[in-house]
């Protein structure tokens, strides 16, 4: 039990497995069984769900990125790189190039880079120091262990910008779309209100989005007649309506229609890199938010007592998300999917930035605390084993949220 701790231990503070094997020979027969299953699982998942299967592809490019931005970075910054896996847990398959191993592991919860000498606690070959993580300055620290994140944040971006440039942004497109039939012996039924007509104007007063329309209709008496200009087949006309009584307030004016007035607008290149830099920003911030939701135990506990539970405080999963996807991808198409994909980024890489160990930020506080209390003549590294009882809470924490998450996604799927 305490060399399973002592393993579990190092590779909270290592950032990945400390485990080396540069002559490791790989078990051909295991390694062909997991490939096999592996790519049964990926052909069952696109026949049966290809949106599915998209947004899966699409997670595991961005998960292989993040990782690509700390290789790259750490090997620009003259770090030593060692491991280079997809996946966690025992090893599926490995090969060696140069002094870094690349290959697939067991668990796809993830993937690691292996950086030596992440910190204190975090042994190496003598020899290797100099190009040790905690050798290095602080911004080059800083840079490696936030690149993860920072290429999360990129791959957002870029997803935005090409979506709003050749499908559109999803906004208010300035016509009111009646989008079914009206209800039985409404008012917009007697008057003549068809499925597909734009709402214009009402009382002489232009209607933009469905909000002003809303607004217009309980503003009125009900009895009361007013003039509709609708748009029907590039065709305008105007149509008396007697407002009725609200079903479910009688004291408020009824009309008897289901609108809306967002779909997706397409701009120019220009204005979709403004409004993806806007929309990052403001994605973030909500992700921020979003953490405290996720990583509160309060949250968790209710969502499994709870008949249905709340979808806005709910854990989830890779699995969760994945329905989604699939939902998405069938409502809306490809675009749909690639936005979701670009939230999806932004809050893995805000997640990723708390600053706790195992998370990147963890990392990055450490490193800045010693930044803070190192002087010109001395550097001070932290004892990052005070840290471990918190990371290994931390950790329990993320396995409650990954059983809970799994539960609800298997028991009350999202779509």
């Amino acid at each position: 039990m305490s060399s399973f701790y002592n393993k579990f231990r190092d590779e909270i503070v290592a950032g990945g497995d400390t485990t080396d094997r540069p002559n490791r020979i790989n078990d051909k027969r295991t390694s062909r069984i997991a490939g096999a299953a592996l790519l049964a699982l990926f052909v069952w998942l696109g026949v049966t769900n290809p949106w599915t299967f998209v947004f899966v592809v699409g997670l595991l490019v961005s998960v292989f990125l993040h990782e690509m931005g700390h290789f790259v970075t750490a090997r620009r910054t003259g770090m030593k790189v060692t491991q280079f896996f997809m996946g966690f847990g025992p090893r599926l398959w490995s090969t060696q190039r140069g002094e870094v191993e690349y290959g697939l592991r067991a668990l796809p919860l993830g993937a690691f880079v292996r950086i030596v000498g992440m910190n204190n606690l975090d042994e190496c070959d003598p020899a290797d120091e100099p190009r040790a993580y905690r050798a290095q300055s602080y911004p080059k620290r800083l840079l490696v262990i936030t690149a993860g994140s920072l290429m999360h944040g990129v791959i957002a971006l870029v997803l935005f910008v090409g979506v709003y440039a050749t499908s559109g942004r999803y906004s208010e497109t300035g016509d009111v779309l009646v989008t079914s039939p009206p209800a039985a012996q409404s008012p917009a039924e007697q008057s003549g209100v068809m499925m597909g007509d734009v709402v214009r104007e009402m009382d002489g007063i232009v209607i933009t989005n469905r909000d002003q329309f809303v607004e217009q209709i309980v503003s009125k008496k009900p009895g009361q007649v007013v003039a509709v200009l609708v748009d029907r087949a590039g065709e305008r006309m105007s149509l008396n309506v007697t407002l009725g009584n609200n079903p479910i307030d009688a004291s408020l004016a009824y009309f008897g229609v289901a609108s809306w007035s967002l779909d997706y607008v397409r701009v120019n290149p220009i204005s979709a890199v403004g409004f993806a830099a806007k929309d990052l920003v403001v994605t973030a911030g909500r992700s921020v938010a979003g953490v405290f939701v996720v990583l509160n135990p309060i949250n968790i506990i209710n969502s499994v007592i709870d008949e249905k539970a709340d979808p806005a405080s709910r854990p989830g999963t890779v699995v969760g998300a994945s329905q989604l996807g699939g939902e998405i991808g069938r409502q809306d198409g490809l675009k749909g999917v690639l936005l979701l994909l670009a939230s999806v980024n932004i809050f893995v890489g805000v997640f990723n930035m708390f600053p706790l160990l195992p998370f990147d930020g963890g990392h990055a506080a450490i490193a800045t605390y010693e930044r803070f209390r190192s002087r010109r003549n001395k550097t001070y590294r932290a004892d990052v084993g005070k840290m471990v009882p918190v990371a290994t809470m931390v950790v329990g924490l993320l396995a409650l949220l990954l059983v809970v998450g799994l539960y609800l996604d298997l028991t009350q799927p999202i779509g």
